[in-house]
């Protein structure tokens, strides 16, 4: 299992953008996620959010970036590449992450966090088990939870649910 790698400052600002993208998400009708790629040099080359609520749950915005990484990247510079998130990545995004070959997730909040919320507010576990990345992609670094990050995160959530 890797282990998590501290946050930097400039960590945190780019899961700013994340938790922004969240919100845009749950302004437009969807569920409070989203993320972003950027390059070796700290540039973010792609982003989204959410777009679950039509009914294809696979529109998870990590999985539209592993499929864009792999269209538009080499392999080496998705070896160099990482995905910021406002939440951990499920089991599916892990999964895509790794088989395109992109280097380290950093999330604001964890998969363990949103778990907890939901049991406080009495909402059922979903149909997939809540697993960290290296559960599933044993090799990725991953760094996160952000303490301030993540309770934005939870009101978002919380917005969401109406608790």
């Amino acid at each position: 299992m890797t282990t998590s790698s501290p946050l930097t400052a400039l960590d945190r600002d780019h899961l700013r953008r994340c938790v922004d993208l969240a919100r845009e998400a749950l302004d437009a009708g969807d569920e409070p996620f989203g993320s972003i790629l950027v390059d070796d040099t700290g540039v973010e080359v792609f982003a989204d959010r959410n777009r679950v609520s039509g009914g294809d749950h696979t529109q998870h915005p990590e999985f539209a970036i592993a499929r864009w990484a792999v269209t538009h990247l080499t392999p080496a510079q998705r070896a160099q590449a990482t995905v910021y998130t406002s939440g951990e990545h499920c089991p599916m995004c892990s999964a895509a992450h790794a088989w395109v070959g992109l280097d380290r997730i950093v999330y604001a909040s964890s998969s363990e966090q949103l778990s907890q919320w939901h049991r406080e507010w009495g909402i059922p576990a979903g149909p997939v088990a809540s697993l960290p990345v290296n559960a599933v992609a044993p090799a990725v670094p991953v760094s996160g939870p952000d303490d301030e990050l993540s309770e934005q995160v939870r009101a978002l959530h919380a917005r969401l649910l109406g608790v």
